[in-house]
């Protein structure tokens, strides 16, 4: 089904990265989990992140929910130091957003 965006008109289609791509090149990534780190501060963010991380399986996406500004640079570097994939990311005001994919 097309979505009237404006003038542009987006036509959804299934992608090998587990999402919706939409023909401008928006991925809408399908998430498994999500992890509210709100109003927790550094480290705690990253404690909770590696704890639920060994819960769940290969391939699945988790989306983290964080407030921290620490976790702009914490996530990204915790990612790379496990070979978890960062997938993605989000800022809607002072809310930070984290899509990661298990190793």
């Amino acid at each position: 089904m097309a979505k009237a965006r404006g003038n542009v008109y987006l036509c959804p289609r299934e992608s090998a990265l587990r999402g919706i791509v939409n023909t401008v090149g928006e991925i809408l990534l399908q998430k498994d989990a999500t992890l509210d780190a709100k109003g927790l501060m550094c480290p705690m963010p990253i404690v909770h992140l590696a704890k639920k991380i060994k819960e769940m399986k290969s391939g699945q996406v988790l989306e983290l929910l964080a407030d921290d500004v620490g976790a702009k640079e914490d996530v990204p570097a915790w990612c790379s130091r496990t070979g978890n994939q960062l997938v993605g990311t989000e800022t809607e005001g002072k809310l930070l957003k984290f899509y990661i994919k298990v190793k």
